[in-house]
């Protein structure tokens, strides 16, 4: 007997004890399921796919979530909530000249210091009202510049109705009430996501690739520290103007000539992400 035919007889062996029964194709819903789940969408315009699927476990119809949600898509009908009312996007587009959106993003300094802009766009122009920077954003300074903002927002045309913000914790209950006296409505996007708030976010990301660079992006480490996450090499960090003779500084060709990079800043700028 050769050695070849044993480990054939216990591949076979493993392939019978631990093969299952294949079932081809999904276990099919029944019709009359999928026509009480067409029939609760229009008739309950508040309810979305998430509460269709707990009305339906009531009685004891396994479905998942998910499941509910291609059935209404594949009938044209929106799984979301609020079928008949204007979208989102038909929202922003018919209420911009009267709609703001606030932000934050950060900035690293040449010593690494890590400072926080607020800032506030118009919708309808896109104007840019940056009311201040710190490296200590605090609510009271948040509600302070929120104060600001709302003496220099009187000379508009259009008033302002509606303001968007993200869930950050600095946008307190003080926050809100500034801008309630002003008859504005706050409105929070939900939580991760980051579309119902693309204009600000929009912006953010023009800061950082047009004026900061990806380098400057703290949330992307400087390139050889996880190989293959970053293409662009590491930019040297701004040092103070002026070139040493000894060749510390060395000029970065397209800039102004009086502005010159520190090697040996870039070598802590590296340090700080380094990983054990």
């Amino acid at each position: 007997m050769q050695t070849e035919t044993l480990l054939r007889w216990r591949r076979d062996l493993i392939r019978h004890r631990w093969t299952q029964p294949h079932q081809p194709g999904r276990r099919t819903i029944p019709a009359g399921t999928v026509g009480i789940i067409l029939r609760l969408a229009p008739e309950n315009p508040s309810w979305g796919y998430r509460r269709i699927h707990g009305e339906l476990a009531r009685p004891g119809v396994a479905l998942a979530p998910s499941t509910i949600w291609a059935i209404l898509r594949r009938h044209k009908i929106d799984p979301l909530p609020m079928r008949t009312g204007p979208s989102w996007k038909e929202f922003l587009r018919n209420q911009a000249s009267s709609m703001l959106a606030c932000d934050f993003f950060t900035v690293d300094t040449v010593l690494l210091k890590r400072l926080y802009v607020l800032f506030f766009i118009e919708l309808d122009t896109r104007r840019v009202h940056v009311t201040g920077v710190t490296a200590h954003p605090i609510g009271s300074w948040v509600v302070q510049q929120a104060r600001d903002l709302t003496m220099s927002l009187a000379d508009r045309t259009h008033l302002v109705k509606f303001l968007i913000r993200d869930r950050d914790a600095k946008f307190t209950l003080s926050f809100y009430a500034v801008f309630k006296t002003e008859g504005i409505r706050i409105i929070r996007t939900p939580i991760r996501a980051p579309r119902a708030n693309a204009f600000a976010e929009h912006l953010v990301g023009t800061v950082r690739r047009e004026a900061l660079g990806p380098d400057d992006d703290p949330r992307t480490p400087p390139s050889g520290t996880r190989p293959g996450r970053l293409r662009r090499p590491l930019r040297r960090a701004p040092a103070p103007p002026g070139a040493c003779s000894n060749g510390t500084y060395v000029e970065v060709p397209g800039l102004d000539a009086d502005v010159s990079w520190c090697k040996s800043t870039a070598k802590n700028r590296q340090s700080r992400w380094s990983h054990p």
